[in-house]
Formats: structure tokens, sequence, C-alpha cells
């Protein structure tokens, strides 16, 4: 067993999650690795990279076949940290997977995503990394495509632990991999960036506290699942009559420029993005600001005397 490379795969689906589940079958089915799980109880979808800091985790272990998996009540990030600190498992592992979400993880809804999270936590702490989402549609998608997407990402999995083993892979960058709603037919491998696509959302008032579901329940770009809620489903109860309830809701979609991952998805590739933790400024206000500062303090030094 300890020949074999050491995957951990996480989450933010929920470790009952298909997607995390199809992915693990998958990994275990091939008898080339030894699959650990770390993975929330319960679903954290848009987290981002939050962490428990101040209280305890009661961790349990459950069954997962071909797996030694455990269930934590926190988020990604705790996950991937604890799954990587040779707390829970006997060694660190040699690749941290994170997904496969429900909803694609494109562009700026990056820094929402826990699936995100997760890769980076491990990225962080010098674990390769690889987060994976594949581009769930209503009523087009089923569970079958979970293990479509796992299959179709299993060349770059071997790839990467390959790299690994022979010290060649870069550990300054993790992977983003989004797959097309049609995965099955997708158009091939597609080296990509990280675009500017992002779903406008603004708030309502609504008069009703029912199960109205959960809009950002994953990060998903598509807009069409809202269109059955019904804001005013049942009568407002006597708590929340006192109160004001507002919830989210989408008022647009913009898609960004070519060859970004969210374009390529839509496309029909499957987009591998390499990511850093790292955010810059664009150029242009690099340079702004560049003059901007020292005038300004300049300036309210002296009028400050």
């Amino acid at each position: 067993m300890e020949n074999k490379p050491m995957i951990m795969v996480t989450n933010d689906d929920g470790i009952e999650g298909p997607g995390l589940q199809s992915l693990v079958g998958l990994l275990a089915s091939t008898n080339r690795y030894q699959v650990c799980v770390c993975a929330p109880d319960t679903e954290m979808s848009g987290v981002g990279h939050s962490i428990t800091w101040q209280n305890p985790l009661q961790v349990k272990q459950v069954e997962i076949p071909g797996a030694t998996a455990f269930a934590v009540p926190g988020t990604p990030a705790d996950c991937a940290s604890l799954g990587i600190s040779k707390t829970l498992f006997p060694r660190v592992p040699d690749l941290v997977i994170s997904g496969i979400n429900k909803g694609s993880n494109c562009g700026y809804h990056i820094l929402y995503s826990g699936t995100v999270a997760g890769a980076r936590e491990a990225f962080l702490t010098g674990v390769p990394a690889i987060s994976i989402s594949y581009d769930w549609v209503g009523g087009k998608s089923t569970v079958k495509d979970y293990k479509l997407a796992a299959g179709a990402c299993l060349p770059i999995i071997n790839a990467i632990l390959a790299d690994i083993k022979n010290k060649t892979y870069p550990l300054k960058c993790f992977l983003n991999i989004d797959l097309p709603t049609d995965v099955l037919n997708h158009k091939g491998y597609k080296l990509t960036k990280q675009g500017k696509s992002i779903i406008k959302m603004g708030w309502k008032k609504i008069t009703s506290e029912a199960q109205v579901g959960k809009i950002l329940s994953t990060m998903t770009m598509e807009t069409d699942h809202l269109a059955n809620i019904d804001m005013n489903a049942t009568e407002v109860s006597q708590e929340s009559q006192n109160s004001l309830l507002y919830m989210r809701e989408i008022r647009g979609l913009e898609v960004g420029e070519k060859d970004t991952d969210y374009y390529s998805v839509r496309e029909g590739y499957i987009s591998v993005c390499p990511l850093s933790a790292l955010s810059h400024a664009e150029t242009d206000s690099e340079t702004y600001f560049k003059e901007w500062l020292p005038s300004v303090t300049e300036c309210f030094s002296s009028s400050a005397l």
C-alpha cells in the first residue's frame, strides 16, 4: 500500500455528494492509488476559503468502498488542511483533489468556491492539488455525467502523479479543471486562463421564509434553476413579521473574453486553468497608484500641519 501514490479527495458539496462519490469510486477501481477522503459532513458550497478557527472539529469515520474516509463538520479548507496534516492519515498525500463539484467554477466565481479553496489550501502547504467542477445543467445533466467527468480527468491525474514521482511537476500553481455539460462529447483539453465571467447578483425583498431553495447552493453559472422558485410560497411566521427578509436574485451574466475558462467550457472544451493564491492588480492600475500614492501622501501630510 505504501508504494501506491496517495490521493486525498475533498469537496464542498458534502461527503455524500455524487461528484465526490463518483470520483472516489473510479480512483479506487483502478487499484493504482491509495485513496483517502476528508470532506465536509454537509454541503459547504460558496464558503470560499473560510476556516474554522476557535472551535474543535468532531471528525467521524464513514464507509466509502475502496477508501479511508472521514466526515468533518468544517469547511473544504478545513478538510484539506486536516487531511494533509498527518494527524488524520499516516502520511501527506501525493495529490489532493477537490471535487467533483456540481456546477462550474470559473472566472470571478473562483473566489466564492469552496471546491477551489480545498485545492488552494493544499497548494498553500506545498502539496500538489487540483479542483474539478462539472458544468451541471438542470434537465440535461444526470448523475452518470459525474462518472464521465471523472474518467475524462483520469489522464490528467495519472500524468500529474507521474511528474510528481519524477520530481518535475511545478509546485508554484494548482490546477482548476472545469468540464462542459456534454462531457461525453467534449472537444478536448484546453489550457485556459481565469476570466472575468460572473453572475450579476442583486437582492429582492420577499414575504416568505419558505423553502425557496439556496440560490447559490452551488457556484453554477446557470440561471434557469431559479424559474420555479415561489417567493410567496407560505405565510410569514410571527418572528419574521418583525423583521425584513431579503434573498439574492440573478440579474444577468457577464461571460468574458475568449480563451478563458468559462468561455472555453461553454464551447465544449475541458478547461485546465493554472491558478496561484496571489491576486495581482491590472498593469494600468499599478501604474496609476505608483503615481498617485506619493502625491496623495505629500498633499495630506502638508494639509494636516
